[in-house]
């Protein structure tokens, strides 16, 4: 066999071996695979383009206020003062805020919390818990958990940029109230009790400072 030919049979089985190789590497790799063309329709069959509709209905809001209402607005103008405000991300923040800032108070431990309080809400939380404490009381408290959750209510103000932000909370702890000899005269430690709660935040989009507020608080 003359040496050309020779040559050519060596490089065809080395261009077997590595299709051959290839294949069985590609093989091993799952969701890549190109999906079979679809079956040729009639020729005058309409084109179906699906484009993205700019300006459509924002889901982050109206999934909790109702579409075109004055909170809707309100949180509208929020996310163009600051656009990586969320309502979603919020309320996620909100709910923690809660349980930290009830179980501080509930436990007078007030100056953990005081960086998310207002000037006023500090001065009556620091106003209950002295008073207790005049008295005598001590509260023994655990957070179980929040059974319901809902924003209420959304302002903003063009000019000064504050927005403010109302939820309401259905939380669930137990409670336990002991006087100066440590007997119990309210609550039970294995018997929890709904809190029900209405909360304001405020914060001044587009500031520094990520942290909300808590400026009032109700029932």
């Amino acid at each position: 066999m003359n040496s050309p030919i020779l040559q050519l049979l060596v490089l065809a089985g080395i261009a077997v071996f590595l299709i051959l190789r290839l294949k069985s590497v590609l093989g091993t790799r799952d969701g890549y695979e190109k999906p079979p063309a679809p079956a040729p329709g009639p020729a005058n069959a309409p084109r179906r383009d699906f484009e993205v509709i700019e300006g459509g209905p924002d889901h982050d809001i109206n999934d909790h206020v109702p579409a075109g209402s004055p909170e809707a607005e309100a949180l509208a103008k929020m996310k163009r003062a600051e656009p990586s405000f969320g309502v979603a991300d919020f309320l996620g923040g909100a709910r923690g805020a809660y349980e930290m800032i009830l179980m501080g108070f509930e436990r007078g431990e007030l100056a953990e919390i005081k960086p998310f309080l207002s000037e006023d809400v500090y001065e009556t939380f620091a106003e209950v818990v002295e008073a207790r404490e005049a008295q005598g009381l001590t509260i023994e408290a655990e957070f179980v958990g929040i059974r319901e959750m809902s924003l209420h209510d959304a302002t903003f103000d063009d000019d000064t940029r504050l927005a403010e932000l109302t939820v309401k909370f259905v939380g669930e702890l137990t409670s336990v109230v002991r006087d100066r000899s440590g007997e119990v005269i309210e609550g039970s430690p294995t018997s929890p009790k709904k809190q029900k709660d209405v909360w304001t935040f405020a914060r001044h989009m587009g500031s520094d400072d990520p942290n909300w507020q808590l400026v009032a608080t109700g029932e």
